[in-house]
């Protein structure tokens, strides 16, 4: 392989980390409070509000049940609107935080649930407050269930960043699709599939080695 194609590769893997960091890093900072909030406002929950809980939860499935790639598509205007334009690594974001964040609330949420109920009793007793519960209880109780399933959702936003090179979106899947396939580069193809595996195993790993350390048990 040549070292122009090399450093394509190269600058391609870059875009890719690039828009997988900031988009999960947004996505963290949003969904994380959105999958408190389902939980804690269930039936049962310190915070129970149960219409709001339905009403919420219904906009999280409707987001959840639209395919990435028509997702992007769809809300082009409004990623033009965000950010100037709808082409590039930095447009790209737009529709991959849209589309994590639901996904994270639910994997928060679902981790939330698991925390024994009891300590929460216990939590309760004592007088702290639903806030106090929520910080010194349930997330450090959950966090390494939530570093787990935080670990799924990076491997989905690579797939979905390498989808988004369909509509030019930058990084592997750009590449792959505009010199791999529509150039018949079937060398390029697989070096950026090869690339995606590395990176797929390596993110799998740091967050199985976190979420162990951070495992009291």
């Amino acid at each position: 392989m040549q070292s122009a194609m090399i450093d394509l590769l190269m600058k391609a893997l870059g875009e890719t980390v690039y828009m997988v960091a900031v988009s999960m890093a947004v996505a963290t900072a949003i969904g994380v409070p959105l999958g408190v909030l389902l939980s804690t406002t269930g039936k049962g929950g310190i915070l129970e509000a149960r219409a709001f809980n339905k009403t919420l939860g219904a906009i999280v499935n409707a987001i959840r049940s639209i395919p990435f790639i028509i997702l992007m598509v769809a809300i082009i205007p409004l990623t033009r609107l965000i950010v100037g334009t709808a082409i590039g690594t930095t447009a790209a974001m737009v529709p991959l935080i849209i589309a994590a964040i639901p996904f994270i609330g639910r994997q928060v949420e679902t981790s939330l649930t698991e925390v024994p109920y009891g300590l929460v009793e216990a939590a309760l007793s004592m007088g702290a407050t639903p806030l106090q519960i929520i910080r010194r209880v349930l997330l450090p109780e959950a966090m390494p269930s939530i570093v787990a399933q935080l670990t799924t959702v990076i491997i989905s936003l690579v797939g979905e960043s390498a989808m988004a090179g369909a509509i030019g979106g930058g990084g592997l899947g750009d590449l792959a699709i505009r010199y791999g396939y529509q150039r018949f580069r079937p060398d390029v193809m697989i070096a950026t599939v090869v690339i995606l595996i590395i990176l797929v195993q390596l993110v799998q790993f740091a967050g199985n080695l976190l979420a162990k350390r951070l495992n009291k048990k």
